[in-house]
């Protein structure tokens, strides 16, 4: 296709032209979450026509998504496809000249600097305050730039991170929010919202990709779309200057890694009745060999990317990486018990 004409009216934007176009195709974006802030944030880099497109998701397409999750459609969540395979196989229909590689991961402090050092910019899509403070780890040590977002119920904010020139996010949150809060599986959301606070990140990246600074976004800018309100927060002089991470250069949440000596590691996820159980060592796993132990068991469904076990009113689901989500309890200790009797340690 004629490379051209296909972005003649973005770069037909004067900011951008042909030189930014240019410069978009060189680069290389990471986003961290494909649920609903993640597949607006790709499908703008994708059609953007950035030159690397890489996400990072843990999860798979359930019927619940498809309200605010763009990419996905009845089909995925029939067939419980990894989200991460579901959306590189829209968007590699949608831009076949971008390089574009969905990974089915838990972003941790194993893996994180892999997936995320050669970034050009990273653009947040999670719901998770403690994957948000490893991505700062990784973008303050690596002198990377990225785009915070977040949104729940009617409301959203973002904000544009540059490790050394602006406060990093620990300097703006020092201290991750006690308790559960609220979640998009708890009050819900809304799509419009989702939308508004995504495609500002998407410009912001935009900005940052083809080096434009003097437009980048200097505030921390907040949205309650329902009640018509908007603020923004001046951040700019907001650095402290005894920040762990981006002062003392001491990376807590890269160093997390397999502290205590635990071979796996457990994770309520957030208003979602489930336990996540990942490795802190790679594992592949041979999903037809689960199926065949766990056929006489109880109920067996499975796909390439991933098998889901049915049993004692409760749901695992099995990626070939090893990592386990255990459906239908937010408690940790009955998760730890399902998992030492089908899998063992």
């Amino acid at each position: 296709m004629d490379t051209t004409a296909r972005y003649s009216r973005q770069i037909l934007f004067s900011p951008i032209g042909a030189k930014g176009q240019e410069q978009l195709k060189q680069k290389k974006v990471v986003i961290v979450g494909m649920g609903a802030l993640g597949t607006v944030l790709a499908n703008h880099m994708v059609r953007a026509g950035v030159g690397q497109v890489r996400f990072i998701d843990r999860d798979f397409v359930e019927a619940s998504n498809l309200q605010r999750q763009m990419l996905y459609d009845e089909q995925d969540a029939k067939e419980h496809l990894p989200k991460a395979i579901a959306a590189e196989a829209k968007l590699r229909a949608i831009n076949s000249g971008v390089r574009i590689n969905g990974i089915i991961a838990d972003l941790h402090a194993g893996n994180a600097e892999t997936l995320l050092q050669d970034a050009d910019v990273i653009l947040d899509g999670t719901d998770n305050f403690q994957v948000r403070y490893l991505i700062n780890d990784v973008a303050v040590k690596h002198r990377i730039p990225w785009v915070y977002g977040g949104a729940v119920s009617s409301r959203g904010m973002f904000a544009v991170i540059r490790p050394g020139i602006t406060p990093c996010f620990r300097c703006l949150f020092p201290h991750a929010p006690v308790g559960r809060g609220e979640t998009c599986d708890t009050v819900g959301v809304i799509g419009p919202i989702i939308h508004i606070i995504a495609s500002y990140q998407a410009t912001e990246a935009l900005k940052i990709l083809i080096e434009a600074p003097g437009t980048i976004n200097s505030t921390l800018e907040q949205f309650d779309l329902w009640d018509n309100d908007r603020m923004a927060m001046d951040i700019s002089q907001g650095k402290n200057p005894a920040c762990p991470a981006c002062a003392q250069r001491r990376f807590d949440y890269l160093e997390l890694h397999g502290a205590g000596g635990e071979t796996e590691e457990f994770v309520s996820l957030c208003g979602r009745d489930m336990i996540q159980i990942s490795p802190l060592h790679h594992r592949a796993v041979d999903l037809g060999l689960l199926a065949e132990r766990f056929a006489p068991l109880g109920s067996v469904e499975q796909n390439r990317f991933l098998l889901r076990f049915h049993v004692d009113n409760h749901t695992l689901v099995f990626f070939a990486d090893g990592r386990v989500l255990v459906q239908g309890t937010s408690e940790i200790a009955v998760a730890r018990s399902l998992y030492a009797k089908y899998v063992g340690h």
